[in-house]
């Protein structure tokens, strides 16, 4: 899948860019195109020189930016001149949220409207903002927060008026191998022997995708999207139980229990959204695609409204899932991820 269009010659901004996707988005984009400029927007200096190391302003078309999405002249400074924003920056951990509630309001929801209000007024051309399957139904501050942010950007086309600036969301599920994810505890378990691993439960299962898959998604969206859409991938589920024993086949399991804030079952689309998305094919691979049910963007509805519906009562959960991965479908992405397997 080609994405020359969106990146070759353009001027692309990554907040949160230090982070798993932001490392992965530079890898993605300076592996075979040509960017005009990719500038790395976050407030962690010592993350920034590490990654330097790896993707210097001496050997790529590259610039550094201190900064925080809370500081909106910070932001008005940084998005001048650029093309395209990927709005990856947020508290994402859990019990963080939990007992720092208002910091987590700061960043994930005040740190969008900042994203909104400069991405408009500097005149960048799309934003696409990363969204978590924890928005749907959110049972923890975290995914509300989320929520809140998907609200805010979607409502942001209301307010670009003649300006050709457009915002649009992505939504996926637990990326292999990343910071917070299962399996880097699991791998580390197995290092030191062991063969008994905590599940929270046997039933749990999650939505599961590369962080490949997850830039790919983010440039599908700056391509295809016109303005208050969420995209979702059509992506397989697994169960917990078949990750570790793909991890370590010989294991045996002892049961911890669900943490707080944890769901048994992950949602990426709500029935109650179910109403407005369409299944939607591009190059090959099916998506579905949230429809704005307020303020759509010149020619949205032109676009999808030709895409079939989903069914009536549709929801997209990773329990209820027609695609699923086998214990061996998981060890080969793992592998393929370069994530050691026992």
């Amino acid at each position: 899948m080609s994405f020359a269009d969106v990146i070759d010659g353009k001027v692309l901004l990554v907040t949160g860019g230090t982070g798993t996707f932001g490392k992965a988005f530079l890898r993605y984009v300076f592996s075979g195109y040509s960017p005009r400029k990719v500038i790395v927007f976050s407030r962690d200096e010592y993350k920034q020189f590490e990654l330097s190391k790896v993707y210097g302003p001496d050997r790529y078309p590259i610039r550094y930016f201190i900064g925080d999405v809370r500081d909106k002249e910070r932001l008005l400074r940084a998005f001048d001149g650029v093309d395209y924003v990927v709005h990856a920056a947020a508290m994402k951990q859990v019990p963080a949220a939990e007992y720092n509630p208002f910091e987590a309001v700061k960043t994930n929801v005040l740190g969008a409207e900042n994203v909104v209000s400069a991405a408009i007024d500097a005149g960048v051309r799309k934003v696409v903002a990363i969204s978590t399957d924890k928005a749907v139904s959110p049972v923890n501050l975290y995914g509300a927060t989320k929520l809140v942010m998907e609200k805010i950007m979607i409502g942001g086309n209301a307010y670009v008026g003649a300006r050709e600036t457009s915002f649009s969301v992505v939504r996926y599920g637990n990326v292999v191998g990343s910071r917070g994810s299962v399996v880097p505890l699991f791998l580390e378990l197995a290092r030191s022997g062991a063969r008994e691993l905590p599940i929270t439960d046997p039933r749990m299962t999650r939505f599961w995708i590369t962080i490949e898959q997850g830039v790919e998604l983010v440039l599908l969206a700056l391509r295809e999207g016109l303005g208050g859409e969420v995209f979702v991938p059509r992506i397989p589920s697994m169960r917990v139980t078949d990750l570790a024993r793909a991890l370590v086949p010989d294991c045996s399991f002892k049961v911890v229990g669900i943490r707080p804030g944890e769901k048994l079952h992950e949602s990426l689309i709500s029935e109650d959204e179910g109403r407005n998305v369409v299944r939607a094919t591009f190059v090959g691979r099916e998506y579905f695609v949230v429809l704005p049910q307020f303020f759509p963007r010149p020619g949205v509805l032109e676009k999808y409204g030709s895409m079939p519906k989903v069914e009536e009562g549709f929801s997209y959960r990773s329990d209820r899932n027609d695609w699923w991965l086998s214990t061996e479908d998981l060890r080969e992405m793992l592998l393929s991820c370069a994530l050691e397997v026992a």
